[in-house]
C-alpha cells in the first residue's frame, strides 16, 4: 500500500526570498512535488531537491493560465500517490488565493493537508514604502479588499474607513477612484501605489484621488498594492535613517548549482539585492579509480593539499564511502587554500596545518612550511580545467606530487531564464566572479542565448566607449579570476584585496562609496 501523502499550502511571502518563513523553507527543501503560483521569487524554486517535480500553475492577467479545477486535481492526484506536495502560493495562502477551493477538494478526497502562513503584501507593501496602516490620530482602522470586481463592494462603507489597502486593483483604478469620490471621499486623499513590492524594480507612485489616475496613465502597474489614506503622508517622515552601503544595488552571484551561497547572505546584509545564477555544475569524477588508489595508500603521503570546498567535500566523502574515517589522516598534514576551504574542512572535524597568507594557490608554493624535495603530496582536484601551475611549481621544487580527479566541474546546459531576462533588461549593476571557471561558463551561457549583441555590449561596455552608457560592473575575487575576466570580458572594475568572499564584499562596498 502506498504511504499516505500530504499537501502543504505554503505562503511564499511578499516576493523576495528573504521574506519566506523558516517553516516554508524547511518544507521546500524536502518537497517531492512543487505546484507553484506566479509572482514567486525564482530563487525560492532553487530550494527544492533536484528530483522534485515542479509544476507552474501561476495565473497572470490576460494570459493563459491553469484552470482552478485542474490545480485541485493535481493536488489530490499527487497526494494520493503518497507524495509530499508543496502548494506554493503568493503572499499568504488564505488571502485572495482561492485556497478554500483547494482545501475543499483535498477534504473531499480524504487528503491530509497543512496550512503554512506567509507574509502578505497587504502588510509588507505599505511597510516597505514607510507607510503605517494604523495611527492613533490618522488611522484607527484599515480595510483590505480586492479591486477585481468593484461592483461587488460597498463603497459608501469603504469611503468611511480611514485607510484602504486594495489588491488586484490596478486595472480598475479609474473606477475605484470614481466610486470613492462619489461616496464622499475627500478628493485630496493621499494615494500610494507600490509595484513589485520587495523585489528588484520596486517602484512607488504617489498622488491623490484627484491626480493618481493621470499620473499612472499608460504605465503597467501590476502587480501592485494600492494604499489610500492620510497615513500615506507619513512616508517622508519615517524614512529609514540608516542606509546600508549596497542598498538598491542588484548584484549577480555566479555560483555552483545546488550550493547555498554564503556570498549572497553577505551581500544581502549590506542591503544588496542578490540574484543567484548557477554557473557551475559539480558532479563526481568520471571514474573513482585514481582517487580510490590514492586513498588506499593514504598513510604513505606526507601532505594532503585541498584548494576548494568541493575538493574537501568529494575527497572526504569518498574516504568515508570506502570504509575509512578521518583517523586515516592521522599522519598526514593538510594544507588548504582559502578561508572557505578551511571552513569546509572544519565541518568534518579537521583543522588545516597550513593556510597560505594570500589565500591563493601561488602563495601556497611560495610560503610552504617545509622543504619540498622528497615530500609526497596528494592533490585531489577538479578533473579538468583546474590550474596546472600549482602542480608544475610543486614538482619543480622537488615534491613527489600525486594529482587525482576528485570531482568534475561543468557548465550548465542553459542560463536561468529569470537571470537572462534581467540581463536583457539591463537590470544588473554588478556581476561577481569567485573563480575563473564561473567567468568562462558565464560567457559561454550568455553567448548561447544571444540573438543580437545588445546584452553582451551591456556587459562588455568599457567606460572609454561612452562614460554615460549603461554598463554593469565586473567584480573579481582575485588575480587569477581577474586574468580570465580580462581575457573574456576585456575588463575588471573591482578586484578584492583579500581573496575571500568577505574581501570581495568589502571591495564592492568601497567601489560604490568612492563613486558617490
Amino acid at each position: 500500500m502506498t504511504d499516505k501523502g500530504r499537501v502543504y499550502l505554503v505562503g511564499a511571502g511578499v516576493g523576495d526570498i528573504a521574506y519566506l518563513t523558516v517553516r516554508g523553507k524547511e518544507l521546500l527543501t524536502s518537497a517531492e512535488v512543487l505546484i507553484y503560483d506566479a509572482l514567486v521569487d525564482p530563487q525560492i524554486l532553487d530550494l527544492v531537491p533536484p528530483d522534485c517535480l515542479k509544476l507552474d500553475v501561476g495565473k497572470r492577467g490576460g494570459k493563459a493560465s491553469t484552470p482552478q479545477d485542474k490545480i485541485n486535481q493535481l493536488l489530490v492526484a499527487y497526494c494520493l500517490q503518497g507524495k509530499q506536495v508543496v502548494r506554493l502560493k503568493s503572499g499568504d495562502p488564505l488571502i485572495f488565493g482561492r485556497a478554500i477551493e483547494e482545501i475543499s477538494a483535498l477534504q473531499a478526497a480524504d487528503c491530509d493537508f497543512e496550512l503554512i502562513p506567509g507574509i502578505s503584501s497587504v502588510l509588507a507593501a505599505p511597510l516597505l514604502a514607510n507607510i503605517p496602516l494604523t495611527d492613533r490620530e490618522l488611522s484607527r482602522c484599515f480595510a483590505v479588499c480586492s479591486g477585481h470586481q468593484p461592483d461587488l463592494l460597498n463603497w459608501k462603507a469603504l469611503a468611511g474607513i480611514d485607510t484602504l489597502v486594495i489588491l488586484m486593483g490596478t486595472r480598475t483604478l479609474p473606477e475605484i477612484v470614481t466610486r470613492l469620490l462619489q461616496a464622499g471621499k475627500d478628493k485630496n486623499e493621499p494615494v500610494a501605489i507600490i509595484r513589485n513590492c520587495s523585489q528588484m524594480g520596486q517602484e512607488i507612485f504617489w498622488g491623490t484621488l484627484t491626480d493618481i489616475v493621470k499620473k499612472t496613465e499608460g504605465i503597467s502597474l501590476s502587480p501592485a498594492v494600492i494604499v489610500i489614506g492620510k497615513v500615506v503622508t507619513y512616508s517622508d517622515r519615517i524614512k529609514q535613517t540608516t542606509s546600508l552601503p549596497l542598498a538598491n544595488k542588484r548584484i549577480l552571484v555566479t555560483r555552483a548549482a545546488e550550493q547555498s551561497s554564503k556570498f549572497t547572505t553577505l551581500l544581502q546584509q549590506q542591503g544588496a539585492t542578490a540574484i543567484e545564477m548557477p554557473a557551475l555544475v559539480i558532479t563526481p569524477p568520471s571514474s573513482w579509480l585514481e582517487l580510490d588508489n590514492a586513498i588506499a595508500e593514504i598513510t604513505s603521503f606526507d601532505w594532503l593539499i585541498l584548494t576548494s570546498a568541493n575538493g574537501v567535500k568529494y575527497f572526504l566523502e569518498r574516504l568515508q564511502a570506502l570504509g575509512n574515517d578521518i583517523r586515516a589522516l592521522a599522519g598526514v598534514k593538510i594544507g588548504v587554500v582559502g578561508k572557505k576551504t578551511a571552513a569546509t574542512l572544519e565541518k568534518y572535524s579537521l583543522k588545516p596545518d597550513f593556510i597560505p597568507p594570500n589565500f591563493v594557490a601561488d602563495s601556497l608554493v611560495e610560503t610552504f612550511p617545509e622543504t619540498l624535495p622528497g615530500k609526497k603530496i596528494l592533490f585531489p582536484r577538479v578533473e579538468t580545467g583546474g590550474r596546472a601551475i600549482l602542480v608544475t611549481e610543486l614538482t619543480a621544487k622537488g615534491a613527489n606530487l600525486v594529482e587525482v580527479p576528485a570531482y568534475q566541474s561543468r557548465c550548465p546546459h542553459r542560463i536561468d531564464s529569470n537571470v537572462w531576462q534581467r540581463l536583457q533588461q539591463q537590470q544588473i549593476d554588478v556581476i561577481t566572479f569567485a573563480s575563473s571557471k564561473t567567468v568562462s561558463n558565464f560567457v559561454q551561457l550568455v553567448k548561447q542565448e544571444l540573438t543580437t549583441d545588445n546584452t553582451l555590449q551591456y556587459i562588455l561596455n568599457p567606460v572609454s566607449i561612452s562614460p554615460s552608457a549603461r554598463r554593469c560592473v565586473i567584480a573579481s575575487i582575485g588575480p587569477q579570476t581577474s586574468k580570465t575576466c580580462y581575457e573574456l570580458l576585456k575588463r575588471v572594475d573591482i578586484e578584492a584585496r583579500e581573496y575571500t568572499l568577505e574581501g570581495l564584499t568589502n571591495a564592492i562596498i568601497e567601489y560604490f562609496a568612492s563613486s558617490q
